[in-house]
């Protein structure tokens, strides 16, 4: 493969990453981090407490400090907490 072939290919493998990822940009602009509703097994990542690290490991209902996300605004509709909330809640703990 000739240097010009090469650089055009790897221009292109550049701008269709760039492409397929910005609407998921897009999508988590319009969604925030809500701690206190995720059901048992149905929380987004890690917990603030360390427990676990992934999706879907969460013990009990509503635990403070795990997550989902949620349309940005209605957090505070569905009885969540913000991050900082969360974890002023688990020093409480």
């Amino acid at each position: 493969m000739n240097p010009q072939a090469l650089i055009a290919a790897a221009a292109t493998s550049l701008m269709s990453l760039t492409l397929l990822s910005t609407p998921a940009l897009a999508q988590d602009a319009a969604k925030e981090k809500c701690y206190g509703i995720a059901k048992a097994g149905q929380n987004d990542c890690a917990n603030t407490a360390g427990v676990h690290s992934c999706a879907g490991q969460s013990k009990v209902d509503n635990d403070k400090s795990e997550w989902k996300y949620v349309a940005k605004g209605t957090c505070k509709q569905m009885g969540g907490l913000n991050a900082d909330e969360a974890k002023a809640a688990a020093k409480k703990a």
